[in-house]
């Protein structure tokens, strides 16, 4: 049976729905005062700081982590007859669901276990850095891509780029990841509309 609407497009809504509700439930669920201005996201998940609500921010970075892979095995889509341009969406497709793995074991391995949470977030923040800038750079080139969406890709690929090398501030983590989210949403409309 064939799919109405791309994989990716499905798989993305869920990225941005498991992530959003179970983050926020977590918000409502930790101790005041809580302000992303002094609070990091995996704050959240550390079951000392939010007794209540840790579970909750873990088990959805663990969904949303999982969900990353159809999303990223969906954009298959785009290829183009190139081989070089295969190459690069395959690359991305690996990275993607790299980046989704990291995620997932940033649930598992939580605040709680301050080592292993470190170097998958580290992980995780570096994977999403590369496959912002390539998945912005391979889908530019296709008819169908809305351009402005690589330039806000690109956009969202500095502010990472300043949040793994530069600053590391607990706003420009929560701004980073949620103008992923954004981008992932412009890529399920923009994959709505033209493969549908």
């Amino acid at each position: 049976m064939k799919l109405r609407i791309p994989l990716s497009s499905i798989s993305g809504i869920l990225v941005i729905i498991f992530y959003c509700v179970f983050t926020f439930t977590a918000v409502a669920l930790f101790p005041p005062p809580f302000s992303p201005i002094h609070n990091y996201l995996s704050d959240l998940g550390n079951s000392t700081y939010s007794p209540q609500g840790a579970i909750f921010y873990n088990i959805g970075c663990i969904l949303t982590g999982a969900t990353l892979f159809p999303f990223f095995i969906g954009l298959y889509k785009w290829f183009r007859d190139e081989t070089w341009h295969k190459i690069l969406m395959i690359v991305i497709i690996i990275i993607g669901c790299y980046s989704g793995l990291a995620l997932i074991m940033i649930g598992v391995f939580n605040e709680d276990f301050l080592a292993q949470h470190i170097y998958w977030s580290n992980v995780f923040f570096f994977l999403n850095l590369i496959v912002l800038i390539l998945t912005s750079i391979a889908l530019y080139t296709h008819l169908g891509f809305i351009k402005i969406i690589a330039f806000y890709g690109i956009i969202v690929a500095i502010i990472n780029l300043l949040f793994v090398f530069v600053i590391g501030s607990s706003i420009l983590e929560w701004f980073t990841v949620f103008t992923a989210l954004g981008f992932v949403a412009l890529i399920v409309y923009n994959m709505y509309k033209i493969f549908k």
